[in-house]
Order: structure tokens, then sequence, then C-alpha cells
């Protein structure tokens, strides 16, 4: 499956590396929330300098609008990296021109520079190829490490391995083995879960795990539309009712792996206060809506998710930011967690909600991208690997 070089393949004395990092990451008041992903390339980065390189971190952060942006500025995670990994992290103002190339140029071997967040340029995201290459002058080598940007074709992803011979890092590495092997290889029984508010984001996933996995179990949001196809009034429950057809589509030719819940969690607003219920699928009383998966799924689901010899989750059961509708999620991320499989999760919310139920040590592989896992599953071509070199 994983036929790409990687950073164990070269020999980095006295080279420069450009390694494109996945640091966008949650920030509040100027400051970093979340650190995942910012440990997750810690690995990388230590290889390198112990190999003697002279390290250039580039990433993106947020979705700063036509051009440079303090309040997407990576100055701040630049500071971050340096109190983990113990040693100075330099910071360069700009990604390319006069201040990146000077310094880039100063930089020491067994030093690390981070450069301003590549989308200060709108041209990243054209997969501009002048920028790529004013990016890729600066290095000798190029390390793709970000899994979470690897489904973009972008000037600091796809552009700069035309211009520099590309690897992948050790988290890109082990997101492709581990996301990778789930689908072409799984151990079986292969249990998928899909959740989350919306099918048209996973129709794409829904029908390639049709074809490899056992078992589809459904819940989130994305269940409601399945009901609704099925002829069950939902009352005031998130539907998509564009994708009415697509769900009875899916529920035919999925008649026997697609599983939807046999009870649900209503409330009579989208509110952390609102009243619970647990009802049987179907009807859903007038004013009230689904919030969650009820107790019955959680038991029938627990029950395959047991047998399972590979588990591949991505998106939750219910709206687990309420806590009176977090409990179906939670009990989801227990039951994997106490099972033998080997579990992935896919990006994306699945991770926050796994780390909030406190079994995250318990699962072989969580993943850092979310639209990017989400492509893998579907079997798709991401670009940022493809660009790598094969072995």
């Amino acid at each position: 499956m994983f036929n790409k070089k990687t950073i164990r393949d070269v020999d980095f004395k006295d080279k420069r590396v450009l390694v494109r990092v996945d640091f966008n990451v949650p920030m509040k008041e100027g400051a970093v929330s979340d650190d995942t992903r910012i440990r997750a390339a810690i690995p990388t980065i230590q290889y390198l300098l112990d190999k003697g390189a002279a390290v250039i971190l580039c990433s993106h952060l947020g979705r700063p609008k036509g051009g440079p942006d303090m309040a997407f500025t990576l100055r701040p995670v630049a500071e971050y990296l340096g109190k983990l990994m113990g040693m100075d992290v330099k910071f360069a103002e700009d990604c390319v021109g006069p201040a990146a190339e000077k310094a880039a140029k100063e930089l020491k071997f067994g030093e690390i520079l981070l450069l301003e967040n590549t989308r200060f340029h709108p041209e990243e995201e054209k997969n501009d190829l002048e920028l790529a290459k004013q990016m890729a002058s600066t290095a000798d080598i190029y390390v793709n490490d970000a899994f979470g940007t690897a489904h973009r074709a972008h000037s600091s992803t796809e552009g700069v391995a035309r211009y520099l011979p590309g690897v992948a890092g050790f988290l890109m590495e082990k997101e492709i083995k581990y996301l990778g092997e789930a689908v072409a290889n799984p151990k079986r029984p292969f249990v998928a879960i899909l959740g989350g508010a919306k099918i048209s984001d996973k129709i794409g996933v829904i029908k390639n795990l049709l074809a490899k996995a056992d078992v589809i179990l459904i819940g989130g949001g994305m269940a409601n539309t399945f009901f609704k196809a099925q002829g069950y009034p939902v009352a005031d429950s998130l539907v998509e009712e564009e994708a009415l057809e697509t769900a009875r589509e899916l529920l035919k030719s999925g008649n026997t792996k697609l599983r939807l819940p046999v009870d649900v969690a209503i409330g009579d607003k989208f509110d952390a206060e609102s009243q619970k219920k647990i009802i049987q699928a179907g009807p859903v009383p007038e004013g009230w809506r689904i919030l969650d998966i009820g107790p019955d799924t959680v038991e029938a689901y627990g029950k395959v998710i047991k047998t399972a010899g590979t588990v591949v989750w991505n998106g939750p059961m219910g709206v687990f930011e309420f806590p009176k509708f977090a409990e179906g999620t939670f009990a989801i991320a227990r039951e994997i967690a106490a099972s033998n499989a080997v579990s992935v999760i896919g990006g994306g919310e699945s991770v926050s909600a796994v780390q909030k139920s406190g079994v995250a040590d318990k699962i072989t592989h969580i993943s850092t991208g979310g639209g990017a896992s989400l492509e893998m599953l579907e079997g798709l071509e991401l670009p940022g690997l493809a660009a790598l070199q094969d072995k």
C-alpha cells in the first residue's frame, strides 16, 4: 500500500530540508488551545535534527482572506513548538521573499525555522508554481508530513515536490499505513461507524465502504435523513432534503450491511438545556428532534464492535457538545476502546469525541486529518501524497 520514499531513505547530513507540517491548530486569544497536531509532527522534526539537517517548517493556519491577516500568524506556534522541544525555534515574517530567504540562509544545521502562514499568499491555494518554486529555492529536500492537507493540491503540498525531491515524514507514513491498510486489507470482520451531520459529505465514503466493510453502523444527524427516506416523520430533526433520494439508493444497495439506530434520544429544542426523552426509532413527536442514539442502539452496536477485527470510525453519534446528548458518542468510543479490534479514528469531531471520552490511549490510530482521512476512506488519490517519490 505505502510505496513512497520516507525520511528513512535519505541522508540529511548538512542538508536544508523544507518540511510541510500541519500546524493548522485551534487558537484561543492568540494562543494554541489544542497541540495535538504540533506534537504529532515532533518525531519527524527530531529525526531530521538528529541526522544533521537544518529544518525549515511551513504550514497554513485558518482561512485568511486575500492576504496577510495577523489573526492567523504562526508566530505563537513557533514559540509553542520551541517550548515543547526545549529549544529556540526561529520565525520568518513570510514564507517566501527576502525575509524567508535571509532566515533560511542564516539557519544553522541542527536548528529550526518556522515560516509565516503559507495562505498569506492567495496563490498558495491555486497551486501557483511560481510560489512553489520560491518556497523550494531555500532547501535541498522536501518532506511532506502534513497528512491533514494531503488531499489539497496547493503550492506547499504538491507544487514544491515538482522542484525538490519529495519524501514522506513519519506522520504521513503512519496515517497512510493505518487508514490505507484499514480499507485495502482489513482484519475481518471490518466494521465502519459513520456519524456526523451530513450524508452528502460521506456519499463516496459510504459507497466505497459498502463494497469493503462487513457492517456499516450509522449515527449522528445523517441517520435522520435515512429515517425520513424510509418514510418516518422526523419532526424538527436535522435532515438533508436534497440527499433523500441518495439515502434511498444507499439503503437499497446496502440492505444487509447498513444498520440504523433502533432507538434515539430526542430533545424539545437544540440546546444543552433541552428536555430529553428516549424513543424507539420511528415517528418523532411534533416539536422534538433527534439529538443522539439511544441505549438499545449502543448495546446493539456494541455487540457488533466486540466481534470486529478492524473498526474505522468517522463522525459523532449525536450532538456530543451537549452533555445530555453525548452519551451515545462516548459509549461507542468506550466500546471501541474495549474491543480487540485494530481501531482507526478518522479525523475531525470524532477525534475530539475520543479525547473527551478519555479512551484515546486505547485507540490504535487517531488520524490528524479530517477531509484527508475521508478522501482516503473514499479510496481517492491524495495529490500531496501522489507528488512524493516512489520507492
